[in-house]
């Protein structure tokens, strides 16, 4: 087969792909933004047990009904959320639908993609996928959650309290919050993946671990960095909070490559010789 054959094969093939992710993603987006989900109660054997169905409902949708229970969670009582623009309530069911399709289609998204990959890579390479894989997602779970869980909840708190320090009225525009709190809460899902990143860049050898100890400096300057990116406020409160446990994420995957490496490096090195008696 010629070199433009085979270039055509791979082509299709992402082609493919692509498509199968975007029909079950386009499904997931869908359904979120035309069906509601009612609670109902199902008895059995005395015990009530809570269920949902889906109901046709393009306005108060399933994305809404996320929304309600964000507000609920995250801001403070007696916040104001103020619809600015004519649009920003769409906008808003749009981004929680592309977060919760994101979420929820992210299983078949890894499948298609290792899929494509695998027949790729090399022994070494997908024996580091199939460890790293649970792991990575694993803590790409807990990172998002504790954003949305914890860490966004308590930021808007503090903000708020400058908020009212200054006499000002508690308010904020129903697309900034929505925003602000999906950018916040992923932005943790990423920095968990910190020390799955650090680990594999060592075990691939692209990166010695003793590199990650030398420039520990210029890590924590990244870590501002991002936390300043990142954030859709000019606080430096937001920042901090990002920064500070990526911070400890980068050290923590710089000790578990380390360890890997010492590992590889005892059962590289030839056994003693025997004593002679």
């Amino acid at each position: 087969m010629s070199e433009l054959g085979r270039i055509l094969d791979v082509l299709g093939e992402v082609r493919r792909r692509l498509v199968r992710i975007f029909v079950v993603l386009a499904g997931i987006f869908g359904f979120l933004l035309l069906f509601e989900l009612r609670p109902v109660s199902l008895h059995w054997g005395g015990i009530a047990v809570p269920f949902a169905y889906p109901w046709p409902s393009p306005f108060y949708n399933v994305t809404a009904q996320v929304f309600h229970v964000m507000v609920a969670w995250m801001l403070p009582p007696g916040v104001e959320l103020l619809n600015v623009g004519v649009g920003d309530s769409v906008m808003v069911q749009m981004e929680i639908g592309l977060l919760v399709t994101a979420t929820v289609g992210m299983p078949w998204i890894v499948h298609e993609v290792g899929a494509f990959l695998v027949p790729a890579l090399r022994k070494n390479e997908r024996q580091l996928l199939r460890t790293i894989g649970i792991p990575a997602t694993v803590l790409f779970a807990i990172g998002t959650a504790a954003g949305l869980l914890l860490l966004t909840p308590f930021t808007f708190l503090l903000l708020f309290r400058y908020v009212a320090a200054m006499g000002l009225a508690p308010v904020l525009g129903v697309q900034q919050f929505v925003t602000f709190a999906l950018l916040y809460s992923l932005a943790f899902g990423v920095v968990f993946e910190l020390p799955v990143f650090i680990y594999a860049l060592t075990r691939l050898g692209a990166v010695p671990s003793s590199a990650w100890r030398r420039h520990w400096r210029a890590a924590i300057l990244g870590a501002l960095v991002f936390g300043m990116i990142v954030t859709p406020d000019n606080s430096g409160i937001t920042m901090l909070l990002i920064a500070t446990p990526m911070i400890g994420l980068y050290f923590g995957g710089a000790f578990f490559a380390g360890r890997w490496e010492r590992a590889r490096e005892r059962r590289a090195a030839p056994p003693l010789a025997a004593g002679v008696g």
